[in-house]
């Protein structure tokens, strides 16, 4: 992944890592245009529609910007606005959007198994037999709506921020240090790539950490690469305590690799 290539390079100039996660393409990002004159939708890079029900007749804007990820099955969406004041949120299954009316409405449209708020963008994971041609009006379509009701991004506010890695009083030195570089130096590389890392715990008689990896990184081809050459890497490199990094999977996940592990 770019975000954290970038990183590894700055920080570890001397390590070698994955040609993957250093030397991924330049990405751009396509210009959207809603107004609320017609609701056609004309396609990437032409000015567009939606019909806001709170517009009464009156002409309402708005840009959305889209972004390719390393995960060919994920997709950034920038609306212009903030989305999250604070931290991130994956949702990894409808019912877990149950609290977010604007996760809710994405996860209405056949074809979206993955919804991720970050601070500007929201990404979305795709099916693999679904095609984005198909998603992408959908998806602006429900993008436009939500920001013209009014709605809170979240009905109960309490889950509206990740905690992970707040450093607290019980803390030792070796986890308040591998929660720091968390959030200052890894968490806004992997942002980039329109993913999240969250932190699961640290064993300091193995001295493994424990990640899971969120939104487009969920189930990206590259990130084994990421977390092993890219965040292991920078872990071990500034806290000698920290051994190895494992992945935390979603339940989901870990009943795949069971499957899977079966017919081997």
């Amino acid at each position: 992944m770019k975000g954290v290539g970038r990183l590894i390079r700055r920080a570890l100039p001397n390590r070698q890592t994955c040609r993957s996660v250093l030397f991924s393409p330049l990405i751009s990002r396509r210009l959207i245009f809603f107004s609320s004159r017609t609701p056609s939708f004309l396609g990437v890079g032409y000015s567009s529609s939606v019909l806001s029900p709170n517009s009464r007749g009156q002409r309402r804007n708005m840009f959305i910007q889209t972004q390719s990820t390393p995960n060919p099955s994920s997709l950034m969406f920038y609306p212009g606005r903030a989305v999250m004041e604070v931290g991130s949120t994956d949702f990894p299954n409808a019912r877990s959007a149950m609290n977010s009316p604007l996760a809710k409405a994405l996860y209405e449209i056949d074809g979206i198994t993955r919804v991720f708020f970050g601070s500007d963008f929201i990404t979305v994971t795709k099916s693999d037999d679904t095609s984005w041609d198909l998603l992408k009006t959908e998806i602006f379509a429900a993008i436009m709506e939500f920001y013209s009701s009014g709605q809170p991004l979240f009905l109960d506010s309490k889950t509206a921020k990740s905690t992970d890695t707040a450093i607290r009083e019980d803390d030792s030195e070796t986890v308040a240090m591998i929660k720091e570089l968390l959030e200052t130096r890894i968490r806004p590389a992997v942002q980039d790539d329109g993913g999240d890392i969250e932190y699961y715990g640290f064993d300091p008689d193995t001295g493994i950490v424990k990640l899971k990896m969120q939104g487009a990184c969920s189930g990206c081809p590259s990130s084994s690469v990421t977390l092993k050459s890219g965040i292991e890497n920078m872990l071990m490199h500034y806290v000698p305590e920290v051994k190895g990094v494992e992945q935390e999977l979603d339940g989901e996940d870990e009943e795949e690799d069971a499957l899977a592990g079966k017919f081997e």
